[in-house]
């Protein structure tokens, strides 16, 4: 849907922010593609840690993880027989990157490039 048509129909702050948020969706899930089978900890927003090899990640961030293990077998027990797990994206908190694999350097200049294009 064009942004005029949704100011449209939305009004205009409503539209710059579902805007932004859809920019910085599109960000993150192209940088977390790149990390497809690399160790990462998932950190959910029930205190839940999980370790594991990222698999795959779609638009709405949600993960799949495999080879997973939980950080704290001792709270979560029920979680050691699990091997594999998809985590909805909205009950992410965070996601622990390994930093040799994180190229600091590409981030930085996408998003430069992408609050440059914002100002315009």
């Amino acid at each position: 849907m064009d942004i005029n048509r949704c100011k449209k129909i939305y009004g205009e702050i409503k539209v710059s922010y579902l805007y932004l948020k859809q920019k910085f969706f599109q960000l993150f899930y192209s940088f977390f593609k790149s990390l497809i089978g690399k160790d990462v900890v998932v950190e959910l927003k029930n205190d839940l840690s999980i370790c594991g090899t990222l698999h795959s990640v779609d638009q709405y961030l949600n993960i799949k993880l495999t080879d997973i293990n939980v950080t704290d077998a001792e709270k979560y027990p029920h979680m050691l027989s699990v091997k594999n797990c998809f985590v909805r994206g909205s009950v992410v908190r965070y996601v622990q990157l390994p930093a040799d694999e994180v190229d600091t350097q590409l981030l930085q200049d996408a998003a430069r490039r992408e609050a440059h294009s914002q100002r315009q």
